[in-house]
């Protein structure tokens, strides 16, 4: 078996320093502005920011990776190519794009540059991964959370292109790169200007014991004073629907792989991704430590030692998981 990279987010230099310590193998960060996908105020990375960060972890042999991940507008190309040109010029070990405009500005531009083909750009055949490598010269794609391990197996069986994986973190119930929620009820997608719910239309009110929270006047969720409330998103929100009140399209839910991790390491993936540049640094820190412990662990499965889930990483996982639940999610399909 390989021993996948573990990839952590960074949303912050603080998020970046706590990955980096409790033992990522990479980080991936985006700037302050639209091409990159958790375009949160507050959040990201600016070249002062960057250039610390990246000290921080090539001094510790660690990786960054630039997330360079939404689609570039009409008019506006030159903001994204900037971007690339940033990353390539600051010294980031690779950086992550879905737009294949982008992907061929940054061949031609920075060949020397390592592509990673994002999440975003849903490529979930081998088809299409190669096609990016032929005609972009990617090194490595991040798979969409669509594909059960089976797929995902024989996805690398026909490539040489590296695959990453995600791991732990928020599901997405669209196919990634494709939603457009957010634009309907707002005008503004994730894809294009970084941010599922953009927080300039969010809006919380009190009424009594009970919180609701509107997107764009949008009602989309209800929570008592003792339920617990998460950043507000169309796709996890609770509508009626003939009469009955209840997450109409997904359930807030974490992916957790821990379960299953010497089966996905035996597919031959070459990474494992967490998902969460919007979270804390003390979330990064938790899972970070815990899968690492974990991976190292199901490693170790290939020399003949016993892998079994601790209940302290089962616990700690827990307690920053989104909603009450944890999933495999597409990973294993039993009716398939």
């Amino acid at each position: 078996m390989n021993k996948p990279d573990l990839v952590c987010p960074a949303g912050s230099l603080p998020a970046l320093k706590a990955a980096v310590d409790n033992g990522a193998d990479a980080v991936y960060l985006g700037f302050r502005n639209a091409t990159n996908a958790r375009n949160f105020a507050g959040l990201n990375f600016d070249a002062a920011a960057l250039a610390d960060g990246i000290r921080y972890a090539h001094q510790r042999k660690r990786k960054v990776l630039a997330a360079i991940n939404t689609y570039p507008q009409v008019g506006r190309f030159g903001e994204w190519t900037a971007a690339v040109d940033q990353a390539a010029q600051s010294g980031v070990d690779a950086v992550i794009l879905a737009d294949l405009g982008l992907l061929d500005y940054a061949a031609r531009t920075h060949p020397n540059l390592r592509r990673h083909l994002s999440v975003q750009g849903s490529a979930t055949s081998y088809e299409a991964i190669n096609f990016c490598r032929r005609e972009f010269g990617i090194q490595r794609a991040v798979l969409p959370r669509v594909l059960t391990l089976a797929q995902v197996a024989n996805v690398i069986a026909n490539t040489e292109v590296e695959i990453e994986v995600f791991g732990f973190g928020s599901l997405c119930v669209m196919n990634e790169g494709r939603c457009w929620l957010s634009s309907w009820a707002t005008g503004e997608s994730p894809n294009t200007v970084g941010a599922c719910s953009p927080a300039k239309y969010v809006r919380w009110e009190n009424q009594g014991d009970t919180m609701n929270v509107r997107l764009n006047d949008i009602l989309i969720d209800s929570f008592g004073k003792d339920e617990k409330a998460g950043y507000p998103t169309i796709c996890k929100g609770r509508f009626e629907v003939s009469g009955e009140v209840y997450y109409a399209m997904e359930e807030p839910a974490s992916l957790n792989l821990l379960e299953i991790l010497p089966d996905v390491l035996a597919t031959g993936v070459s990474a494992i991704k967490v998902e969460g540049r919007q979270r804390s640094p003390m979330y990064v820190a938790q899972v970070t430590r815990t899968l690492r412990q974990a991976i190292d662990a199901a490693y170790a499965t290939s020399s003949g030692k016993p892998y079994t889930v601790t209940p302290a990483w089962a616990n700690e996982l827990a307690k920053v998981s989104e909603g009450s639940q944890i999933t495999l999610g597409a990973y294993n399909r039993p009716w398939r």
